[in-house]
C-alpha cells in the first residue's frame, strides 16, 4: 500500500483512568489510561478490512485495521491539548505499508485516518481538522458514552464526504497539485530525455552502419575495377586466340588451294606450248 490513496477514517473515545488534575471537564493528559473505545469507522477502500489492513503495521494480521489503529492511538495518544473545541496533539504512525494520522480534543473526542505512504500529511491533518468541527457538532454528546462502534451508521454520511473529498490530494492542496504538476514534467522531461539518448544512439547506429556501407562500397568498386580488367584481359586473350584459330584456318584451306592453282596454271602453259611446237611442225 505504498501509494497516495485514502484508505479509511475512524472515531475514537480516549479513556480517563481518573478526574482532571486541573479540575476542568476535559481529559488531563496525565490521566489517559491508554485505552480508547472504537466509535465509528469508515472503510473507503472497501477490502481494506478484508485484505488485513491492520497487520503489516502492528504484526497481528487477525486483528482488523479499527483494532489495529486503536491499539496504536491507546499507546501512544495525542498530546499537547489544550483549548477546548479544538482537535490538535497530531501524530503520524508510520509503517512499512501505511501511515496512521490522528488528532484529539481535550474532551477525549480522536480522529484518525489511515493512508499510503504518499499521502501527504499536511492534507491529512487538514482533513481531520475540517472533519471535526461538523463531526463534533453532531456527535459530540454522544460520543461521551457512546459503546462500541454504535456510531458507525450515524456517521456514514459525514465520514464518505470527507474521504471522498479528500480522496484524491492534489485537488485538495495546492501544494500537492504543484508537486504533481513537477512530478508529470519531470516524468515527461525524463520521457523526452530518454527519447533523445534514443534517438542520438539510433543516429549514431545509422552512422556507424552508413560508414559501413560506405567501406564496403568503396571495396565493391575496387573489386569491380579489379574484375573489369581480368574482363578485359581475358577478352583480348579470347580475341586474340579466335584471330589465330580463324587465321589457322585460312591458311590451311587456302594454302593448298593457291598451291594446285598455281599448278594448274602452270600445267596449262606447258600445254600451249607442246601444241603450239605440234601445230609448227
Amino acid at each position: 500500500m505504498s501509494d497516495n490513496k485514502l484508505r479509511c477514517a475512524l472515531v475514537y473515545r480516549l479513556e480517563s483512568s481518573g478526574p482532571s488534575d486541573s479540575g476542568e471537564s476535559g481529559i488531563a493528559l496525565s490521566n489517559l489510561s491508554g485505552n480508547c473505545t472504537l466509535l465509528a469507522k469508515y472503510d473507503h477502500a472497501s477490502d481494506y478490512e478484508g485484505s488485513g489492513g491492520g497487520g503489516g503495521l502492528y504484526g497481528d494480521r487477525d486483528k482488523n485495521y479499527a483494532e489495529a489503529v486503536g491499539m496504536v492511538v491507546g499507546n501512544d495518544p495525542p498530546s499537547g491539548l489544550g483549548e477546548e473545541g479544538v482537535i490538535g496533539g497530531f501524530k503520524i504512525c508510520i509503517s512499512d505499508a501505511h501511515q496512521v494520522i490522528y488528532g484529539a480534543d481535550s474532551d477525549g473526542l480522536c480522529l484518525a485516518i489511515v493512508t499510503g505512504l504518499k499521502y501527504p500529511s499536511r492534507t491529512a491533518i487538514s482533513m481531520l481538522t475540517e472533519l471535526y468541527t461538523p463531526y463534533s457538532e453532531q456527535f459530540a454528546l454522544q460520543a461521551k458514552s457512546a459503546t462500541t462502534n454504535s456510531l458507525t451508521k450515524k456517521s456514514k454520511k459525514i465520514l464518505s464526504q470527507l474521504c471522498t473529498k479528500y480522496d484524491d490530494s492534489t485537488k485538495v492542496d495546492k501544494a500537492s497539485a504543484l508537486n504533481s504538476k513537477v512530478e508529470a514534467v519531470q516524468a515527461t522531461m525524463q520521457d523526452n530525455i530518454a527519447a533523445m539518448l534514443k534517438n542520438t544512439e539510433q543516429a549514431e547506429s545509422l552512422a556507424e552502419r552508413s560508414n559501413q556501407l560506405n567501406e564496403q562500397a568503396n571495396v565493391f568498386q575496387k573489386k569491380s575495377k579489379d574484375l573489369k580488367k581480368q574482363m578485359r584481359c581475358k577478352n583480348i586473350k579470347m580475341t586474340i586466340i579466335l584471330v589465330t584459330l580463324v587465321v589457322g584456318v585460312l591458311v590451311i584451306i587456302l594454302v593448298p588451294l593457291i598451291v594446285r592453282a598455281k599448278n594448274a596454271a602452270k600445267g596449262g602453259r606447258m600445254l600451249r606450248g607442246f601444241l603450239e611446237e605440234i601445230g609448227e611442225a
